[in-house]
């Protein structure tokens, strides 16, 4: 490796030092597909490859790569949607989709992080208006402002939706509500209200119809996975206004995503007719060794 890597760059250049052809290596060996590489390579450049190597997984990759293209990301960019999870917090937030689920894939993440917001002691909605470009990128791709505070009369009562914004991708309004305080069950009564509202009044005729976030300081995983509200359009995720330390959050996220998914499996094996079992933690095993013992 080391004599090729001398012989290629007396000829080529730096690009082939021993470092970047067992990176090379390692790129041929986790994308072989030809008509997968082809389109990123026009569009990406060697940098951008080298972020996502040390990656776990395939689909981490390309999710990163295809956002990086889409939102047309510098390296440095495309390195800090790494290091704040943007991929795991998009599969925590897919959990909450089944099979009748109207809230289509990919479309929301969970937790959002706000610390970008510099919240303190502001009201949430208003520093979210202050720092509005830098909301939409935490969004993602496709979204766009349409009305803060957008007023419905019903039944001639006046009634206000947080946030309203419009995703061009999937053509179709996004209701978002805003809960500084725990999830409760009587949030989606309301968005529920608000949505329909919206599909009948605000609705385009070549739109889709309506969805909603109901975004909350905290939220009972379980209680939102009963209510099965991504059948009806609505899904719910928490909000961080501040970052833990980096081991911190990593951990933070990789305990949630593994909690989420194990939820969505258990849902789906009851549906199924199946049983599930959990597994035991360790710490269980040894005090039931020892009450054995005794």
């Amino acid at each position: 490796m080391t004599q090729l890597a001398t012989q290629l760059t007396a000829k080529y250049g730096r690009s082939f030092e021993t470092r970047n052809l067992r990176r090379m290596m390692q790129f041929s060996e986790q994308f072989p597909d030809f008509e997968i590489v082809s389109p990123l390579a026009t569009q990406l450049s060697w940098a951008h490859i080298v972020e996502v190597l040390p990656l776990k997984t395939n689909e981490a990759q390309l999710y990163y790569l295809k956002e990086t293209i889409h939102r047309r990301i510098s390296k440095y960019g495309l390195r800090e949607l790494i290091s704040r999870k943007a991929y795991e917090r998009k599969e925590i937030a897919n959990t909450q989709i089944s099979d009748l689920s109207k809230v289509p894939l990919d479309t929301f993440k969970d937790p959002y992080l706000f610390d970008i917001l510099g919240l303190k002691d502001d009201y949430l909605e208003a520093a979210i208006i202050r720092e509005l470009e830098k909301f939409i990128l935490e969004f993602g791709k496709g979204f766009s402002f349409v009305e803060r505070q957008k007023r419905m009369i019903i039944d001639g009562n006046d009634y206000h939706l947080d946030l309203l914004m419009f995703n061009r991708c999937l053509n179709r309004l996004v209701a978002i509500e805003l809960k500084q305080s725990v999830f409760e069950a009587v949030d989606e009564g309301q968005m529920r209200l608000y949505l329909k509202w919206l599909n009948r009044y605000e609705r385009q005729p070549h739109e889709n119809e309506p969805i909603g976030l109901i975004l909350c300081a905290s939220g009972s995983r379980e209680k939102i996975e009963l209510m099965e509200m991504d059948k009806v359009g609505i899904m719910v995720a928490e909000y961080w206004t501040a970052l833990p330390p980096k081991v911190e959050f990593e951990q933070k996220i990789r305990r949630i995503l593994s909690e989420a998914r194990q939820q969505a499996e258990e849902r789906k094996a009851l549906s199924n007719g199946t049983v599930l079992l959990k597994p035991v933690p360790v710490e269980e095993l040894k005090d039931t060794e020892e009450k054995t013992r005794e």
